[in-house]
């Protein structure tokens, strides 16, 4: 038992020490941003971070906002004409029969109902926007990771939410980044991928 313990503690240890890291910061490579060398089967990238700071990200962020924004003030300005139209319909009440009031009164309720669906489907129509421009930026993105990949000599990019413990070395957030705003940019090129 002690042997094969002996061996698990081995065998931790070498994977500890399986990644090597280079930095060559001296001899910019032909082609490629001038990043240092990182080898390493294994690199690590916030993903969420990509695209947020990427070029691409901040171009659908303040679409985003911007279309936000409107609509947060389409919003207000309905709710404040629903409620003017509430007061006076209460005001009516005084002049009407129940029952003709009760017409009106479901009428409202009805227009209220719609309008809240109408918007709410607006507020989900920007969320699946959003979706949709991640969805367009990861495919644009594959071929720069895969690239980043290849210099590093990995086999595969995790998210770092993912990964309990990690060398900074293998991180390439940044230089995911640099690259990405060097070739896709902010998405609205023709020229994107």
């Amino acid at each position: 038992m002690t042997g094969k313990f002996a061996l698990l503690i081995f065998g931790v240890v070498l994977l500890g020490a399986a990644p090597t890291f280079a930095q060559d910061t001296n001899t910019p490579r032909v082609g490629t941003l001038e990043r240092g060398t990182v080898i390493s089967p294994v690199l690590t990238i916030d993903s969420d971070r990509v695209f947020r700071e990427s070029a691409f990200g901040q171009r659908v962020d303040k679409e985003i906002e911007v279309e936000g924004a409107k609509l947060a003030s389409e919003n207000a300005e309905i709710a404040a004409n629903l409620e003017i139209e509430e007061k006076q319909l209460t005001e009516q009440r005084i002049n009407m029969k129940p029952e003709d009031f009760r017409v009106l009164a479901d009428a409202f309720d009805k227009k209220v109902q719609e309008t809240r669906q109408a918007q709410s489907a607006k507020g989900r129509a920007l969320n699946e926007l959003l979706d949709k421009e991640r969805d367009v930026f990861l495919t644009a993105a594959a071929p720069v990771l895969e690239q980043l990949m290849r210099e590093a000599g990995a086999a595969v990019i995790l998210d770092r939410r993912t990964v309990f413990v990690s060398a900074s070395a293998v991180e390439i957030t940044d230089d995911a980044i640099a690259l990405l705003n060097e070739t896709i940019g902010s998405g609205t090129d023709t020229k994107q991928p």
